[in-house]
């Protein structure tokens, strides 16, 4: 029987929720997602529960903040000057707004607040410091 390896290339559905039910993302209703195992498309925690896993079957984990996103770290919070944000960035309370790194890569942040004169991001992933449930269902390996 073939099962995951760290080299698998997977066809999949997958779904992350917080425990209280709330969806963060699903592929269940839309076409299943490819993916290279170790290619960096799905969280290295994640992709390490499917090792090992066979094809054809549905499997749900619970996993702690430690084996799912990380603990939320405060240093990630960061208020910024809205002086130092590029002046044709558009800054929504509670959206995602995205950064150009020095090296040309780009990240994002969280606007939790914002006022005249601040803006407060937080740079954490949205699950960080939560224990999620991720179910997945294998459709094929290569």
């Amino acid at each position: 029987m073939t099962t995951v390896r760290s080299d698998s290339y997977l066809t999949l559905h997958y779904r992350i929720t917080t425990l209280d039910g709330e969806e963060f993302l699903s592929t269940f209703d839309m076409s299943p997602a490819t993916l290279q195992m170790g290619g960096g498309q799905l969280a290295d925690t994640l992709e390490s529960v499917l090792l090992g896993l066979p094809a054809h079957e549905r499997f749900v984990f619970e996993l702690e903040p430690n084996d799912a996103f990380g603990q939320h770290n405060p240093r990630l919070v960061e208020r910024i000057a809205r002086s130092g944000l590029p002046a044709d960035m558009e800054l929504k309370e509670n959206s995602v707004v995205e950064f150009t790194a020095p090296n040309g890569g780009s990240f994002a942040g969280f606007l939790r607040e914002l006022d005249m004169t601040y803006a407060l991001f937080d740079f954490n992933h949205p699950l960080a410091g939560k224990t999620i449930r991720f179910e997945v269902e294998i459709i094929g390996i290569m």
